[in-house]
């Protein structure tokens, strides 16, 4: 488990406030919350694939359905940081906004020289780029 450094304002996780859930719902985002975690973990070691948003999904349907995983994604080492920033207005850090620059550049080259209908590969840049203007417009941790 990792410490957090003495001047960050967050060092225990919000607490959820919604009311509880019945138990097939509370299981399903359970379900929902691993299955991100596994998804976010995956696309550590994999260009292309997003690890943020899935373990941003990850900790929004764990704080639902189970506070164990959400503390302990909280306090994880490498996603731990991630999620404290984004609790303190959405800041993603520099570093992420690089990669995720650098794979997707990578993937719009990969694009270019494979896909054969030129639309798709318009639309996928496109929205690449978007993605991009959106991260890059972020505020960043102190």
């Amino acid at each position: 488990m990792a410490t957090t450094p003495p001047d960050d304002p967050i060092t225990e996780p919000p607490e959820p406030s919604p009311r509880p859930l019945p138990w097939p719902a509370r299981w399903l985002l359970q379900a929902f919350a691993v299955l991100c975690l596994v998804m976010g973990a995956i696309g550590v070691i994999v260009p292309g694939l997003p690890t943020t948003v899935f373990i941003l999904m990850a900790a929004w349907a764990a704080a639902r359905s189970s506070p164990r995983l959400y503390r302990w994604l909280w306090h994880h080492r490498l996603f731990g940081p991630l999620l404290r920033n984004w609790a303190q207005g959405g800041k993603v850090s520099r570093r992420a906004k690089w990669s995720a620059a650098l794979v997707m550049s990578l993937s719009a080259v990969v694009l270019l020289l494979t896909v054969s209908r030129p639309w798709i590969v318009a639309v996928a840049i496109g929205s690449m780029a978007c993605v991009l203007a959106w991260l890059w417009r972020r505020p960043e941790p102190s």
